[in-house]
């Protein structure tokens, strides 16, 4: 599957061939939450009611809204989720995020996208 731009045209989706869904940010953008619902109503739809485990590179992320934050914590398509950073700035925002909303799977940050692809494609984790 191709790509999909998200409406805003912060970030794109798509399911790969591998089954995992990627969803990538656009560098040095802020993330609102109209940019998250739109983000997340494309990763549902790529998704077709089914769950697969979801890489979300958000390397360069200028910031992410409370609100939006907030959005990020509802479940959706993803079974798991692997977040793909590259600054120190990265980590902050991952962490913060992680230390203050329980996220609606397992979700880990990584600056090592091997790392990543190989914790995201192992055993599914079942949702209690």
């Amino acid at each position: 599957m191709e790509p999909i731009a998200v409406e805003g045209g912060k970030c794109t989706v798509e399911l790969r061939g591998d089954g995992v869904i990627h969803l990538v940010w656009k560098p040095n953008v802020r993330i609102e939450a109209a940019d998250a619902h739109a983000a997340m109503a494309a990763v549902n739809e790529v998704g077709k009611g089914s769950e697969y485990p979801m890489l979300v590179d958000m390397a360069k992320t200028e910031s992410v809204h409370r609100d939006a934050r907030a959005v990020f914590s509802i479940p959706c398509a993803a079974s798991r989720i692997a977040l793909l950073g590259s600054s120190p700035v990265d980590r902050v925002l991952a962490n913060f995020f992680l230390g203050v909303h329980i996220p609606p799977c397992p979700t880990r940050f990584f600056t090592s996208r091997s790392e990543a692809m190989s914790w995201l494609i192992r055993e599914p984790t079942p949702r209690l």
